[in-house]
């Protein structure tokens, strides 16, 4: 089916009441408007304004990239702005402002959805606003509809293009989390993963490949590990780590590191 012929499928009935009220966090997944889950589709098709987050005034936001296909011109578009800096006091101006914007369009009787890259749960920059919200607005209805993460996808696409990457097996534990600043931190997670049979997951790598790749080859983790850049988007790469050379990668760039396998296996 064509995302056109989906999003007429899932456009309310003109003939059912409006949607109340309220705002919807919505996790758009991380790239590919097809890996929005069916209620996430239903909740933007139901919203008379929809926001999403932009660090600069005039950027478009990766979130309303993401879930344009499902977004009409009917539709009234909110920016709001979640700037991308070290200090404390600009970042909480700007979560307050926006859980009093998304507060403002609720009493005047909207329905907002609010579009959150990956999972609105998960190291989500609308997560600052739901919990303003609830400080400063724990009147206004809230519900939140979960999103594809991008380590999900980067496991889901790379078993798909031959490389079986099961993300956790039987009683292994996953650990999700940014990636460390140096290699000091990350020798440690990486020794306390491997005695706990967990796998690794590591987030926004970007300039720490560079000196990261070693050490994962000096402990012979290249070839164990999965490289994702971009997941999701058109010139998504994944690949073992063993063949991605040792500059300096995206941003949006993750690892999954298994250590061992279990004893159990086809």
């Amino acid at each position: 089916m064509r995302e056109s012929d989906l999003l007429r499928a899932l456009a309310p009935d003109p003939a059912d009441p409006p949607a109340p009220p309220a705002v919807t966090l919505v996790g758009v997944g991380p790239g590919d408007p097809n890996l929005l889950t069916v209620a996430a589709v239903r909740a933007i098709a139901m919203a008379t304004v929809v926001a999403y987050p932009v660090a600069r005034s005039e950027a478009e936001g990766m979130a309303a990239r993401i879930a344009a296909p499902w977004i009409t011109p009917a539709q009234r578009r909110l920016p709001l702005l979640f700037p991308m800096v070290a200090e404390a006091e600009p970042r909480v101006a700007a979560w307050h402002a926006a859980a009093d914007a998304l507060a403002a369009e609720v009493m005047a009787g909207q329905a907002v959805v609010l579009l959150c890259e990956g999972d609105a749960s998960l190291f989500a920059s609308c997560s600052y606003a739901l919990l303003a919200l609830a400080k400063r607005q724990s009147s206004c209805p809230v519900r939140v509809v979960p999103g594809i993460t991008a380590v999900a996808a980067a496991a889901a696409a790379a078993s798909s293009q031959g490389l079986p990457w099961p993300l956790a097996l039987q009683q292994e534990g996953l650990l999700i989390r940014p990636t460390p600043e140096t290699a000091a931190e990350l020798e440690p997670l990486l020794d306390r993963c491997a005695a706990e049979g967990t796998v690794l997951a590591l987030l926004k790598l970007g300039h720490r490949w560079a000196w990261l790749r070693p050490l994962l080859e000096r402990r012979g983790l290249l070839a164990q590990t999965l490289f994702a850049r971009r997941v999701g988007w058109p010139d998504q790469l994944l690949l073992p780590a063993d063949q991605v050379p040792g500059e300096e990668q995206p941003y949006f760039s993750l690892l999954v590191i298994r250590q061992a396998w279990p004893v159990v296996l086809p």
